[in-house]
């Protein structure tokens, strides 16, 4: 679903598992696959994560007035939108639904 291969899936997987962010659990439905799960050391990493983030993004647009910001909130919250209304559905030769 993502186009990501699977070798590259099992390399970042084997790395988290030895980092301690994930431990693998055996999928219940498919008993040849397997489950990944959020330890607390990988909960604490996301946080993180996601607290720098926001960070960065408060101190790059803190002189940006409410209207600065309106717009480009509006863009990304329609594209958000036509995202999920149009999901990822691909054409028949291959091209994204709508591209040229």
């Amino acid at each position: 679903m993502l186009g990501v291969e699977r070798s590259h899936v099992t390399r970042q997987t084997q790395q988290l598992m030895r980092s301690g962010h994930v431990t693998r659990l055996p999928d219940p439905d498919n008993h040849r696959a397997y489950r990944l799960r959020l330890t607390g050391a990988g909960r604490d990493t996301v946080e993180r994560v996601m607290w720098a983030s926001a960070a960065c993004m408060q101190w790059a647009l803190h002189e940006w007035t409410a209207t600065d910001l309106a717009s480009p909130a509006e863009l990304l919250h329609r594209m958000v939108d036509d995202f999920l209304a149009h999901g990822h559905a691909e054409s028949t030769d291959g091209r994204l639904s709508g591209s040229r």
